[in-house]
C-alpha cells in the first residue's frame, strides 16, 4: 500500500469563490483509476501555515504511477494546481516492516 499525502496553502482567500473551485475540482481525483480512501482535509492546527490536505492511497506503485500519469490528474495540475497553490509538501509512504 502506498499513502499519498498533500498539504497545501491556496493563494486565494478563505472561503472564496477560486478556493471552492479548486477544492471541488481536487475532489474529482477520487474517481481516476486505483484511488483509495480519498479525503480533502481542512487543516485546524496551529502548527503550520497550511490550509487544506490531500490524502489517498494506493494498492501499489503501478497504481499510484497510473494516477500520476492519468490525463485527468495531468489537466488539475496544470489547470488549477500550478494556478492556485502558494505552497505545499507532498508525502509518499508505505507501511514501514
Amino acid at each position: 500500500m502506498i499513502r499519498h499525502t498533500v498539504v497545501l496553502k491556496l493563494k486565494h482567500s478563505k472561503g472564496s469563490a477560486e478556493e471552492q473551485k479548486f477544492l471541488a475540482a481536487a475532489q474529482k481525483l477520487e474517481a481516476l483509476p486505483g484511488v483509495q480512501k480519498f479525503e480533502c482535509l481542512r487543516q485546524i492546527g496551529k502548527k503550520n501555515n497550511f490550509d487544506f490536505g490531500l490524502s489517498m492511497e494506493f494498492e501499489n506503485m503501478e497504481a499510484y504511477e497510473g494516477y500520476n500519469n492519468h490525463p485527468e490528474h495531468t489537466n488539475f495540475v496544470q489547470t488549477y494546481w500550478l494556478r492556485d497553490v502558494a505552497e505545499f509538501l507532498e508525502i509518499d509512504y508505505e507501511p514501514y516492516a
